[in-house]
């Protein structure tokens, strides 16, 4: 089976749900492609002057995730968003520009600033955002998960922590057919 994950890599939730999905995907033969989803096209004019910062490195992180899937180099965008992801969201760091740039080095990715500087493939991941929102919307955010027979994508599943193995199991047994479903669209309870 093949699943599509779009993710914004400035969102602590999105990643949470990514190393579910990571860790999901060899215990059910799932072929994990990687697509942006843009937080700050979601939320256009709308984010507080402290995230700017952050949203600006996400924008040019998210360039290199779509000029990489141009390239049919999906383990590249894996690798990348882990690097991304370990130096952000489990080390308490925030997302910068500096970040994003040792990421795609330590990613293995050969003069990443050529791509997070080259603003012609923010059409990319606008389209790739569009198609996210448009399969799943509206009213969602980061993350959208599409699975392969499903004729439309979801958001989330939104998690608060990364399961153990059994657990993170059952919520992928529960999210497929859930996404396959014509008649599904919202499952959804408060945050503690």
């Amino acid at each position: 089976m093949e699943a599509t994950y779009f993710f914004d890599p400035a969102c602590p939730f999105t990643w949470r749900t990514s190393r579910w999905l990571v860790g999901v995907a060899p215990e059910r033969g799932v072929t994990l492609r990687w697509r942006a989803f843009s937080l700050s096209i979601l939320n256009g004019d709308n984010v507080p002057e402290q995230y700017k910062p952050m949203m600006a490195a996400s924008s040019k992180a998210l360039r290199l995730v779509e000029a990489l899937r141009a390239d049919h180099r999906d383990d590249d965008i894996a690798t990348f968003y882990t690097e991304l992801g370990t130096r952000t969201h489990e080390a308490g760091v925030p997302l910068s520009d500096d970040v994003v740039v040792q990421a795609a080095e330590a990613a293995g990715i050969a003069d990443p600033k050529t791509v997070l500087d080259d603003a012609s493939w923010d059409e990319a991941v606008r389209e790739s955002h569009e198609l996210a929102f448009g399969s799943a919307g509206p009213d969602i955010g980061s993350p959208v998960l599409m699975v392969e027979g499903a004729a439309r994508g979801v958001h989330g599943p939104i998690i608060g922590e990364v399961p153990g193995t059994e657990e993170a199991l059952a919520i992928w047994d529960a999210v497929v057919p859930l996404a396959r479903s014509a008649t599904f669209f919202e499952v959804k309870r408060g945050r503690s």
